[in-house]
């Protein structure tokens, strides 16, 4: 059975910083791209950052741009995102999703796995 499975998500003030992890498991993903999206309450499910398969492209949404870091392990068959300078504005619920192809994904129909999703709060 093919998991996704996010950690990290939590409380934190803003400016602040949180590390989400994404573990996967049932098969590697060494060979796919994969991706951050978020989605806050009465809102639709927005990309956040992609990464190739080699971890040699990233791709950010201009919201996060600068601020975020999309990151992978394939050895540990992981992805990571760094999150720095947090803002109220980036309370949501944060997935991991794995696609079918290689390259930099940032469209939701590319993204076949996805993990249930981790809470990110950010206090004002």
């Amino acid at each position: 059975q093919v998991q996704l499975v996010e950690s990290g998500g939590g409380l934190v003030q803003a400016g602040g910083s949180l590390r989400l992890s994404c573990a996967a498991s049932g098969r590697t993903f060494s060979r796919n791209a994969m991706g951050w999206f978020r989605q806050a309450p009465g809102k639709e499910r927005d990309f956040v950052a992609a990464i190739n398969w080699s971890g040699g492209h990233t791709y950010y949404a201009d919201s996060v741009k600068g601020r975020f870091a999309i990151s992978r392990d394939n050895a540990k068959n992981t992805v990571y995102l760094q999150m720095n300078s947090l803002k109220p504005e980036d309370t949501a619920v944060y997935y991991c999703a794995a696609a079918g192809l290689a390259g930099i994904a940032t469209v939701r129909g590319e993204y076949g796995y996805w993990g249930q999703g981790t809470q990110v709060t950010v206090s004002s």
